[in-house]
């Protein structure tokens, strides 16, 4: 799965799944924040953060790299480790 990096307001970097259900931002605070919507155009829910420095927005992203999207965006926890989860 590959994601793309757009720009939103709060974030240093925001990146969205092909289907532009899920995305991953990381603040100026070093968080990372995983976001879902049930469609396009529907407003962002986050569903999970933690802090980049225990597990980086790069080792998530990476951790898919061979996974396709998951027909559920919330299916993205699964790359998150409990561990580091707030």
């Amino acid at each position: 799965m590959y994601f793309v990096t757009t720009k939103r307001e709060g974030y240093i970097l925001f990146c969205t799944t092909p289907s532009e259900r899920a995305a991953v931002g990381l603040t100026d605070k070093q968080v990372v924040h995983l976001l879902v919507r049930g469609s396009v155009g529907e407003a962002w829910r986050q569903v999970a953060q933690w802090d980049a420095n225990t597990y980086s927005h790069t080792d998530f992203l990476l951790a898919m790299h061979h996974a396709d999207e998951p027909a559920e965006p919330e299916g993205l926890l699964a790359f998150v480790p409990p561990a580091v989860l707030q």
